[in-house]
């Protein structure tokens, strides 16, 4: 009984989705999009696709979505929304964190993408247009992956701070107490390969067209290099999201070393009390704003 109602209300909603879709406006994108995506069928095999178009995917999205943070250091007007304003960035930091970067996404990340093909293959999952789900349905499925992999970040990541570990894998993503946006991926490759296992899984369950693998790579993407940007802006329409765990909640996880788990959602550092030393010090910045003023 409850699975049926549980699919009762599914399909009211997909169906209520379907209609409020309907009444939208025709997306000028949509056509010169298709047209670009028959020119890649057409021209490039389905292994260029899966493991180039994968990588070039993520390398553009990652440092378009890291240009704003990295251009906010050199706009004075900016400086207010700085979170920790006695730590600015700093050229070395952020040059030997590129480096690393790349070294993480060309040794350690692109040997990964390049199972993406085997995986489409295995799978079945289809790469033509006429198969690829609407918008809706990408965004939900990427909120379950969203939803899975912050659950597998918490719990592995707090395992990373165990002490017994902490300093041979998880502490070379700490040597930036103060984060910025191009940071996000800065680990060693162990971390990477560990928590970055959380990303696949959702792909693994919910994947139904290659699209989908680029559009949760943009999603993940634009999460995590908020969350470490260094930056709050309160309105950043992220920060609206229920749930959200935002730039404050993380770069307290970076100050502190300690709590605020999670990558995505607050729930789990909710759950199991992990949050508690954040919101002590929020309140405590709060009635040192309000002597001050």
């Amino acid at each position: 009984m409850a699975t049926n109602r549980s699919v009762d209300i599914f399909s009211s909603a997909s169906l209520a989705v379907e209609y409020v879709d309907s009444l939208l406006p025709e997306n000028p994108l949509q056509e010169p999009f298709k047209n670009a995506w028959g020119y890649m069928l057409d021209n490039y095999t389905k292994f260029q696709i899966a493991t180039w178009g994968s990588l070039i995917v993520h390398e553009a999205i990652y440092f378009l979505f890291s240009l704003p943070g990295f251009l906010f250091q050199f706009i004075p007007y900016m400086r207010k929304y700085k979170i920790q304003k006695d730590k600015p960035e700093s050229f070395e930091s952020q040059w030997k964190c590129l480096k690393g970067i790349l070294f993480n996404h060309f040794f350690i990340q692109l040997p990964m993408i390049c199972g993406t093909y085997y995986f489409t293959e295995y799978f079945n999952i289809p790469y033509d247009w006429e198969r690829m789900p609407r918008w809706y349905m990408i965004l939900a499925r990427c909120l379950g992956c969203a939803v899975i992999e912050d659950t597998w970040h918490y719990f592995l990541h707090r395992l990373l701070h165990h002490k017994r570990i902490y300093k041979y894998i998880h502490k070379i993503h700490h040597e930036f107490q103060a984060p910025f946006g191009i940071e996000a991926e800065y680990a060693h490759p162990l971390e990477t390969i560990i928590l970055g296992t959380g990303f696949f899984i959702g792909i693994v369950l919910l994947c139904d067209h290659v699209i989908l693998l680029w559009a949760w790579v943009t999603v993940r993407l634009l999460e995590t290099i908020d969350v470490h940007s260094g930056y709050y802006i309160p309105i950043n329409p992220l920060n609206f999201i229920p749930f959200y765990t935002g730039a404050r909640h993380h770069d307290f996880h970076h100050m502190n070393f300690i709590g605020n788990y999670a990558s995505t959602f607050t729930w789990w550092d909710k759950i199991f009390g992990t949050d508690i030393q954040y919101h002590a010090y929020i309140e405590k910045m709060k009635k040192l704003g309000k002597k001050t003023e």
